[in-house]
């Protein structure tokens, strides 16, 4: 029997591998190692292979696609409903299986190696941050025991710990201390200002980063992480599904006649909506400078709902108007006049 869909549950050192026909008939059910399972893609005609868009699919997405299969990459959450009996590896393959055979599943597209490099940079970016935060909230803390406060901010924690370390009254451990911390944190911004100085290099090298970067309130870092995650917006139909994908909608609970919508749903990649939406901070604290048709917009918005919920619409607004002009590939142009026209060509 001829093997036409080979469905893989992925693991770090041994796979389930399902093998199906087209008349749904198991021809094969078992478990390889990572060289196994590259004999198996290798010696196995062109077919269809399917897995969970999880940890190391991508790799392996792009070593199938070398042997001359078609991949398709299944978001996680669409499989869980397909898994019946038990949960195991076998289980979970067939799952994998019958979620791949829906038909308004939406793939996930694979990611190429330069995509993932630039997500590395920001999940080690974000990494570095998040140490630099915590090493400087420490000391804050550690010094206020020794009657020793300052001023919030990274400008007047560096003037402080360097009075510290260069104080000859104060106590020589406290000292000592002081400066490893110090040196700590002086070790963690270079690595910043050098991932920062790589991400904006990066950027800049693309036409789609190029397009991005005439977004208002859209940055190196923004237009980085949102070019290697969508890439061209080729795996949405609509900018209106870009945006469901983000999390920027409301979520709504539908029952006969009632119909309730509340908060955003926060789906998808959490990194992504979390700089757009601080982009869309800036733009809705300056819109009131300028009088074209999405500040017009913004500010008509801000004074009927508040700040924070325009802030979280402008975010949703700017994800539509991206998804428009990578698919269009033009930069962006403020409109003036009405603000019709900015909502006609948002959509």
């Amino acid at each position: 029997m001829k093997v036409t869909t080979i469905a893989i549950d992925l693991a770090k050192n041994v796979f389930q591998v399902l093998g199906m026909t087209a008349e749904a008939k198991k021809v094969y059910n078992k478990r390889l190692n990572r060289a196994q399972l590259k004999e198996l893609l290798c010696n196995t005609p062109a077919c269809i292979v399917v897995m969970e868009a999880c940890y190391s699919s991508h790799y392996w997405g792009r070593t199938a696609q070398q042997f001359g299969h078609t991949t398709k990459l299944i978001p996680a959450q669409h499989v869980t409903p397909f898994v019946r009996g038990n949960k195991n590896d076998s289980n979970d393959a067939l799952a994998i299986f019958e979620a791949s055979s829906r038909p308004n599943i939406r793939f996930v597209p694979i990611k190429s190696e330069s995509q993932q490099e630039v997500l590395m940079m920001h999940r080690i970016r974000e990494r570095i941050i998040k140490q630099r935060i915590a090493c400087t909230n420490q000391a804050r803390g550690l010094l206020v025991d020794f009657g020793i406060v300052f001023q919030q901010g990274f400008s007047a924690f560096e003037r402080n710990m360097w009075d510290i370390i260069n104080d000859s009254e104060q106590r020589p451990l406290l000292r000592y201390l002081v400066n490893q911390v110090y040196d700590d944190y002086l070790q963690m911004t270079k690595q910043l200002k050098g991932l920062n100085k790589l991400i904006k290099q990066k950027v800049e090298q693309t036409e789609a980063g190029l397009i991005l970067l005439s977004m208002p309130g859209i940055g190196h870092v923004i237009a980085s992480a949102f070019e290697a995650c969508i890439d061209k917006g080729q795996a949405f139909n609509s900018p209106k599904e870009l945006a469901v994908w983000l999390g920027l909608t409301p979520r709504q609970y539908a029952s006969g006649n009632k119909s309730k919508i509340y908060g955003i749903t926060k789906r998808g990649d959490s990194y992504l909506r979390k700089q757009l939406i601080h982009g869309a901070r800036t733009v809705v604290c300056h819109a009131h400078k300028k009088d074209d048709a999405l500040n017009q917009w913004i500010t008509q918005l801000k004074a009927r709902i508040g700040f924070n919920k325009a802030t979280v619409a402008t975010a949703h607004k700017l994800a539509r108007i991206m998804w428009v002009l990578l698919r269009k590939q033009v930069l962006y142009q403020a409109q003036a006049g009405k603000i019709v026209e900015v909502t006609e060509c948002a959509r």
